[in-house]
């Protein structure tokens, strides 16, 4: 018997709990340690640039074209990950985050799996994403889901950029 808990991946805005206060509060903790991890800390939200702050205080509007999934544990939002609207049959993976208190549970897995199972469903051949070199976890977990370092399409230097295609 095993005492993990049922993570469940639900599509926001939804039918499910209200969870606005949660994503908002994984976007902060996603943005907050990047630019602290990129040598620019910011001391709280408020000095995040505009559009990070943005995404936080009004996500609805930030992604309004696009697919965000939130992972659950109970009502407790514990991860997120933003999947752009297709666009020539590619989107992209953007803002994927596990509260670093759930790490190690699956979390990270099932919202990708949740957002390549969606892809394929609309029609999507490609997907690609961008992560920091120094986010090494995260690029052997992307390299294990199929993803292969592409051409950069972003100037900003330790930027790796990566790809999946179908």
């Amino acid at each position: 018997m095993s005492d993990r808990r049922e993570i469940a991946i639900v599509r926001w805005p939804g039918r499910t709990p209200p969870i606005e206060d949660g994503l908002a509060a994984l976007l902060a903790a996603y943005h907050l340690r990047t630019e602290a991890e990129k040598g620019e800390p910011a001391a709280d939200v408020a000095g995040l640039p505009d559009r990070y702050r943005g995404e936080i205080t009004d996500p609805r509007t930030a992604f309004a074209d696009d697919v965000v999934l939130v992972a659950l544990l109970e009502d407790a939002a514990v991860g997120c990950l933003v999947l752009t609207s297709p666009a020539m049959g590619q989107s992209e993976i953007k803002r994927l985050w596990t509260d670093p208190d759930f790490r190690g549970q699956g979390i990270a897995s099932a919202l990708l799996g949740a957002a390549l199972a969606h892809a394929a469903e609309n029609g999507v051949d490609t997907i690609r994403l961008s992560v920091w070199e120094w986010r090494t976890g995260a690029i052997a977990l992307y390299e294990r889901l199929g993803f292969t370092v592409t051409q950069s399409w972003d100037e900003r230097d330790q930027l790796v950029c990566m790809q999946r295609v179908a």
